[in-house]
């Protein structure tokens, strides 16, 4: 597994997060089995789990931190707002998204499949605008994560977030 972090300024109208890097998580099942990040997740206590695409327009979430475990296909994903970077994913990639990071589908594959989740008792909104100075007090105030969602109480998010 290689893994990697990525820290964004703000981006024209979106905020990024000030403090916390994306953490990207590349080949986590490179044995190609069955890449159930679902129950991974679950398992280190990331709730909320969901399973769609992402947006095809630029988004952040305020209130919350988010996983995406990339489960089938693969996608090129705008990351960090509209000066962000583009990265290209494939299954058995994850990101890890601290709130107010903008992210937006720029493409993908037919079958392309996302897992995503939330620490436990945050819960994501949609924001599609700048952030208020509430907003922003808000994005900075996230609680940390207990665990890392795919490694778990001792991971690259421990690491790197702590």
């Amino acid at each position: 597994m290689n893994t990697e972090t990525i820290f964004f300024k703000p981006s024209d109208w979106v905020p990024n997060n000030p403090h916390l890097p994306v953490l990207l998580y590349r080949g986590l099942f490179a044995d190609g089995g069955p890449t159930d990040f679902e129950s991974r997740f679950a398992a280190n206590g990331w709730t909320g789990i969901w399973t769609n695409g992402v947006f095809d327009y630029q988004h952040y979430h305020s209130g919350a931190h988010e996983v995406l475990g990339i489960a089938l296909g693969s996608a090129k994903l705008l990351i960090g707002g509209p000066g962000g970077r583009a990265l290209e994913v494939a299954a058995g990639d994850c990101l890890v998204l601290p709130a107010g990071t903008g992210h937006q589908n720029l493409g993908c594959t037919s079958d392309f499949q996302v897992i995503g989740a939330y620490p436990k008792g945050q819960h994501a909104d949609i924001q599609t605008t700048a952030a208020s100075s509430e907003m922003l007090a808000k994005i900075s105030s996230v609680s940390l994560p207990h665990t890392d969602p795919v490694q778990g109480s001792s991971g690259f998010l421990i690491e790197k977030w702590r």
